[in-house]
């Protein structure tokens, strides 16, 4: 009896302590939801309303605690667009919802439309906080100094926008085509840089047409009134190399027609495409001078448009519209010699360094006599073209020159006379010997075929075995003077 109600009372308790847990485990697995307000439209200003990521938060397609929200950019994505360089990962922010609990959701999308959803933005609608931030999607930039430009390249590329592309929401273009626009003369009245991309735009004012005038990337304007192209009165020049490279371009403009018999000119301005200018074309094409205006620093040249047959028929087949190319010859090569020099506190006064090579180094202050190396190809290019400082820079580095160095020398007592240490001092003499070592700092721009181009160093003084100590010092190269 007592035996068999120990047993009843120990199966009584076991099907009280499951029915316990399966009451626990039901009430843990339900899921609590929050519920969303009504939807708001944001109605500030839209640059007030561009917004990025922090990556903080995922983007769903409903408050992501109302039940069925779903993921449209995992977090993982949203750290990815907020660290982006593209401005098309920017976000507009244009709605909001509040949940019961307080948290504040908006709705946004990304300038491209690639994503589009809510996230999490604090618990005020009226500052964004948690997934977003406020975002200035370009920085204010300095005016160029004159204001007055025109298209460079007149085309479907590099149009007007209300808005640098993807800084502002359904950025358009206020234009497609800007060709029937290329004689207008443009005024920049802002300037700004897309602040991801860096990158600089212009807000031209287009006087004439006015519907075109928008934001356009700098690149895409010129202050070379030149290009302002008008294909009814206007001629385009191409001046192409014998391999076919375009080597500059210009533009004859209002141009005056051919007379019934196409031997002279009139004095009326043509108006209409395809009108036969050649004529005048020709007798502005001589002249412009092209060699010494257009072509000057290119190392080409067009030569005498009198003697030169196939340039002279181009230019007096040509009616407006056309695009004329004209054959451009390329200077002879032209081998320059470098000088060296040291710079000091006054840059106009930097004093010379000497070459190993040089017939003066045997009798120069050895503190200024630098080793060369030798070198198999010159800095050299077309007669009559120029080259950058950078131009000289890159050539000497690449072709070791960019670090020089003094054999070892002694400094007397009053540090006025420097003296050769000899090739075959002992160890002991070199130790306490000193060295100048010269860096490569700057250079200058130039014309190939014109005087010389220059090197300019520092000079560190150092102590201990020099680089060129006992090496040769008359085998570097001729270049360098």
């Amino acid at each position: 009896m007592q035996s068999s109600l120990k047993k009843s009372l120990y199966l009584g308790l076991a099907a009280l302590s499951f029915a316990g847990v399966a009451a626990v485990s039901t009430t843990a697995s339900a899921k609590s939801y929050a519920t969303a307000g009504a939807y708001t439209t944001l109605k500030t200003d839209a640059t007030k309303r561009n917004v990025e990521a922090t990556g903080t938060n995922a983007l769903y397609t409903k408050p992501g605690t109302v039940k069925g929200a779903k993921v449209v950019a995992s977090k993982a994505t949203m750290a990815k667009l907020a660290s982006s360089k593209k401005s098309a990962d920017y976000f507009r922010a244009y709605g909001v919802k509040t949940t019961n609990r307080g948290s504040v959701y908006y709705k946004v999308v990304t300038m491209d439309g690639k994503y589009r959803g809510y996230i999490y933005g604090g618990k005020s609608d009226t500052a964004f906080a948690g997934g977003i931030k406020s975002a200035e999607t370009t920085t204010k930039a300095t005016m160029p100094t004159n204001t007055t430009v025109y298209f460079k390249t007149p085309g479907k590329t590099n149009v007007t926008w209300t808005a640098p592309k993807n800084t502002q929401y359904k950025a358009s273009k206020m234009v497609t085509d800007t060709t029937p626009f290329a004689a207008d003369k443009l005024t920049i009245t802002d300037a700004a840089t897309k602040t991801r991309e860096g990158s600089l735009y212009y807000y031209v004012k287009d006087a004439t047409n006015p519907s075109v005038s928008g934001w356009i990337y700098s690149g895409a304007v010129t202050t070379d009134s030149s290009v302002a192209y008008n294909q009814a009165s206007d001629v385009k020049v191409n001046f192409v190399a014998t391999d076919g490279t375009t080597v500059k371009s210009t533009v004859l403009q209002n141009l005056k027609t051919n007379n019934a018999s196409n031997t002279a000119s009139t004095s009326d301005v043509a108006k209409v495409k395809g009108t036969a200018v050649g004529v005048d074309a020709l007798a502005q094409a001589k002249a412009a001078n092209y060699d010494s205006t257009v072509l000057k620093g290119t190392g080409y040249s067009v030569g005498d448009l009198t003697t030169n047959t196939v340039n002279q028929a181009a230019l007096y087949n040509a009616k407006t519209g056309d695009t004329v190319t004209l054959y451009v010859t390329k200077g002879q090569e032209s081998a320059m010699t470098i000088k060296l020099y040291q710079t000091t506190s006054d840059a106009s006064t930097n004093t010379a360094l000497v070459p190993s090579t040089s017939a003066n180094a045997s009798s120069a202050d050895v503190a200024t006599v630098v080793k060369v190396p030798a070198l198999t190809t010159p800095f050299a290019g077309a007669a009559g073209a120029t080259f950058t400082a950078s131009d000289v820079m890159t050539y000497l580095t690449n072709n070791k020159a960019a670090t020089l160095y003094t054999d070892n020398y002694t400094t007397s007592e009053d540090g006025k006379t420097n003296t050769a240490v000899d090739a075959n001092a002992d160890a002991a003499t070199l130790a306490k010997a000193s060295y100048t070592e010269y860096t490569l700092k700057s250079s200058r721009d130039g014309v190939f075929g014109t005087g010389s181009a220059e090197a300019i160093y520092t000079g560190t003084v150092k102590t201990g075995v020099s680089p060129v100590h006992s090496t040769n010092n008359n085998n570097g190269s001729s270049v360098f003077e």
